[in-house]
């Protein structure tokens, strides 16, 4: 029975990934690629800089540290194939494949990650996933791994200034992790002390504050930055909202024949 839960959850997860890329055909490359127009031209970079200017631009609201940086990169609200700059679409950028491919495959990755994670979740708490709190369990899941950390540190077009990388992977990671803690707190542990508890995790990274560069210029207009953060966080809820609803339905699907 368990198999079944998590095969349909990785089926979820697959399908929901295919609807997130073309959500982010749709509204969030666009803003990327009209981002890039800013930068200061491709072949100016230095060969030597090439590695430190992808891993920055890799960044938006979701990096992870060290051994977590590479899947990380598959969180991302626009996808790998589209975070770096420097990459002509005849070259492709993920083994080969075209921007829209590799984020495709970004994307059918993190779907199937975060079905099986979130029904793992639903497993371990004795809380099943249905249609009817789908969308609740996909909010959930939305605003520990994007909205929260989100605020601290948005998503980022190519060419905007940021922190030292390595010190937004570590406040990211800690800030998903005390995020869902504190959710899980709040809304599936009875008792005020653990809601309140569960407050002041999600408080706590937010309190003390995500890392900023110390040079905010930059030649990409404020507002189609702002605007992306939005496109992008809508995205990634849509994402989260067609997860919960589908898995739900499968494990309904799942009870009626079992």
């Amino acid at each position: 029975m368990i198999v079944r839960y998590l095969l349909a959850a990785l089926v979820a997860g697959l399908f929901s990934g295919v609807l997130m890329t073309a959500a982010q055909e749709a509204r969030v490359v666009p803003l990327i690629l009209h981002a890039e127009e800013f930068e200061g031209g491709d072949e100016e970079a230095p060969a030597a800089d090439g590695a430190e200017q992808g891993a920055s631009h890799e960044h938006s609201s979701l990096s992870a540290v060290d051994a977590l940086a590479e899947f990380a990169s598959f969180l991302s609200p626009v996808g790998v194939a589209h975070a770096h700059d420097g990459e002509g679409e005849e070259g492709g950028i993920m083994f080969g494949m075209s921007r829209f491919s590799g984020t495709l495959l970004a994307n059918l990755v993190t779907g199937a990650g975060f079905g099986l994670l979130l029904a793992g979740v639903s497993l371990v708490t004795g809380n099943p996933i249905t249609v009817a709190n789908g969308a609740l369990w996909g909010a959930a899941g939305w605003l520990a791994v994007h909205m929260l950390p989100a605020i601290g540190l948005p998503p980022e077009l190519p060419g905007f200034p940021a922190a030292e990388l390595g010190d937004r992977q570590v406040w990211w990671v800690l800030t998903v992790l005390l995020s869902a803690a504190g959710l899980y707190l709040i809304f599936l542990k009875p008792g005020i002390v653990a809601k309140l508890v569960g407050i002041v995790l999600i408080a706590a990274p937010q309190v003390y504050g995500a890392p900023q560069p110390t040079d905010i210029s930059s030649n990409v207009p404020a507002v189609l930055g702002a605007e992306f953060a939005v496109a992008a966080l809508a995205t990634t809820l849509f994402f989260w909202i067609v997860l919960g609803l589908s898995l739900g339905f499968a494990n309904e699907k799942i009870a009626k024949a079992a």
